[in-house]
C-alpha cells in the first residue's frame, strides 16, 4: 500500500540530490513522478528544483493556498503517476500537509516529502511538525558539524559567522546564511555567543554509501 514518507536533516545533507536521484530513478523505469515545490523558495528559480552538486528538475510551484490533493488529482488527468515528491516541506502547511496523507490514502500515490525538521531557533517547522506526527515512515539523512560531530540543528549567522537569535522563520537563503551544527554546537553558538566556523560547500563531500541507502524507492503496491 502507498505511504507517506518523510526524509528530513538539517542543512546541507543533500536532501535534494536524493530527491533528483529519486525522480530520475522513476523516470528511468518508465514511470512518472510530481515533483512538487514552494514557490517561495526561488534561490534557483520559481518551479525549479536543484541540488548542490548540479542535478535539477521542473517541479509545480505551490502557493500556501493551493490545495495539493486537488492540484496531484488533476495531474491524474493527463496520465498516471507512480509517486510524489516534495521539497522543502517544511514550509507547507498543516492543511497541506493533511492534502499529502490525502494523496496517499485516497488516491492510494505514495509521497515521499523532503525537508528540514527544525529552523535556526531549534523550533520545528510547521510543516516538519505534522510530517513527523502523520508519516507512516521517518528516515533522517546525515551530515556532519564543522566539529566532526553529527549535525542535527542549523544556525543562522551574520557576516562574521555570529548566530541571529531573531528574525522571522522563514528566510530564503544557503551557505552564506546557514550552518549545520551538531546540538551541543548549537548551544554555545545560539545561546553563548560563540562564533560558527562558516560553512565551506567545496569542502563537503556527498556520501555515496547514503545515496545507495536511500535512494531505493519504497516498494508499493498501488
Amino acid at each position: 500500500m502507498a505511504k507517506l514518507y518523510f526524509y528530513y536533516s538539517t542543512m546541507n545533507a543533500g536532501k535534494t540530490t536524493v530527491l533528483l536521484q529519486s525522480a530520475y530513478n522513476y523516470s528511468e523505469r518508465g514511470m512518472r513522478a510530481v515533483l512538487l515545490s514552494p514557490a517561495l523558495d526561488t534561490r534557483v528559480g520559481r518551479g525549479l528544483i536543484a541540488s548542490r552538486v548540479g542535478l535539477s528538475a521542473p517541479a509545480l510551484a505551490v502557493g500556501p493556498d493551493d490545495n495539493l490533493f486537488e492540484l496531484i488529482q488533476a495531474e491524474l488527468d493527463t496520465g498516471q503517476i507512480h509517486c510524489v515528491l516534495t521539497d522543502e516541506s517544511q514550509f507547507f502547511s498543516r492543511q497541506q500537509i493533511y492534502e499529502l496523507s490525502e494523496v496517499v490514502d485516497r488516491l492510494k500515490i505514495p509521497v515521499l516529502a523532503f525537508g528540514l525538521r527544525t529552523d535556526f531557533r531549534g523550533e520545528l517547522f510547521e510543516g516538519s511538525q505534522y510530517l513527523l506526527a502523520w508519516a507512516d515512515e521517518l528516515k533522517e539523512l546525515k551530515t556532519i558539524c564543522h566539529t566532526g560531530s553529527k549535525a542535527t540543528m542549523v544556525v543562522r549567522v551574520d557576516a562574521h559567522g555570529f548566530a541571529m537569535t531573531e528574525g522571522a522563520q522563514v528566510e530564503i537563503g544557503g551557505n552564506d546564511r546557514y550552518v549545520p551544527v551538531s546540538r551541543a554546537e548549537f548551544k554555545l553558538v545560539f545561546f553563548g555567543g560563540k562564533r560558527v566556523r562558516l560553512f565551506e560547500a567545496e569542502s563537503h563531500v556527498e556520501q555515496a554509501s547514503l545515496l545507495a541507502e536511500t535512494t531505493a524507492e519504497p516498494k508499493e503496491t498501488t
